[in-house]
């Protein structure tokens, strides 16, 4: 068992954020829909991270990109035929759920965590999982340690308002593993904390382990733990009492997971236009009117694949083997390929 030198820091308690209650649907005929709403105004409203790579992040221009971000432009695709249609809303892990819930945004894209309570107590609706993701830590080589079993004693940066500082007290209290808790409102400080080696060890969800790990003066010096110690699955989120929106958002996740599984993808689809597979034809819009079902026109997923592309070319540019995350697929995986990516049918 390794041993940690205390660092005589002020330990932070577990933070527990309330979240007032959602305003209630409107009366039918009495406010528009969020799709006509979104229409109207010319553009889709997306809550983001503050800076997040291969999730959501800005260039130096003010370019968002990220594979939150494209789920937001995937749905600008279907709605305008213009990925580009889209403007951001940089949000904490603290004010994100209230800035959807006030109408501030009209879509909640920023690795969430899909749990019970936000599902059920927020006013808010998941539409989907993107990634599915798991807690994990880093900590520096020079502690000598391989895995999170030996961090006994340890001191442990985090951040407010999330799961990761419950999934942190499960995990050292359920084997009896001393440790301090030292958390901090944004993931940047915690990180910035971290190396200033305020703690010994960070932690949060593996794949935003991986792309702070990028931000690092010296990342040669850091490792990722093995151990993965929650089940982190992470979508985007709408707003209760609208289930027409819900229907587009989720869709649009649906509809890039399935063009992957049907080998449609942004350079190919025009010709998979002419394909005699049942499965294509109505996913493109071919046969069938699924696109009105949604509120959109039957060539929607066309939009979508030509503009942003499929789930594993989105996936691939922001996390993947052609980032500079290089993430492995994983659980991330297509079903049929041995992962947990599984989108119902267009049918």
């Amino acid at each position: 068992m390794k041993k940690f030198i205390s660092t005589g820091l002020i330990v932070v308690g577990l933070a527990f954020v309330t979240f007032g209650v959602a305003a209630q649907a409107p009366e039918a005929g009495k406010a528009k829909s969020t799709l006509d709403q979104v229409k109207d105004k010319g553009f889709l409203q997306c809550g983001v991270s503050q800076g997040l790579p291969g999730f959501s992040t800005p260039d130096d221009k003010g370019n968002w990109t990220g594979l939150d971000v494209d789920l937001c432009r995937a749905v600008a695709a279907a709605i305008f035929n213009d990925p580009t249609k889209v403007r951001y809303s940089p949000l904490t892990a603290k004010d994100r759920f209230t800035a959807l819930q006030s109408g501030e945004v009209d879509v909640l894209s920023r690795n969430t965590t899909w749990t019970m309570s936000r599902d059920t107590s927020l006013g808010l609706n998941f539409a989907g999982i993107i990634y599915f993701d798991g807690q994990g830590f880093m900590g520096r080589k020079s502690l000598k340690v391989s895995s999170a079993l030996e961090l006994s004693g340890a001191s442990v940066c985090t951040q407010t308002g999330t799961t990761t500082e419950l999934n942190v007290a499960d995990f050292f209290r359920s084997r009896n593993m001393k440790y301090e808790v030292v958390a901090f409102a944004t993931a940047d400080e915690a990180l910035k904390a971290y190396e200033a080696g305020r703690c010994d060890t960070f932690t949060s969800d593996v794949s935003q382990l991986y792309a702070l790990k990028l931000k690092l003066a010296k990342q040669e010096e850091h490792i990722i733990l093995p151990e993965v110690i929650s089940k982190e699955p992470l979508g985007p989120l709408v707003r209760h009492g609208d289930d027409r929106w819900l229907d587009v958002v989720k869709w649009t996740l649906y509809a890039m997971i399935n063009a992957e599984e049907y080998g449609v993808n942004s350079k190919n689809v025009d010709e998979m236009l002419k394909s005699a597979n049942p499965e294509v034809k109505r996913l493109l819009g071919v046969e069938g009117s699924f696109g009105e079902g949604v509120g959109l026109t039957n060539d929607w997923i066309v939009r979508i694949v030509k503009l942003v592309g499929n789930y594993g070319e989105a996936f691939d540019r922001n996390v993947g083997a052609g980032s500079k995350l290089g993430i492995d697929r994983g659980q991330n995986r297509l079903w049929s390929k041995g992962g947990l990516q599984y989108a119902p049918p267009v049918r």
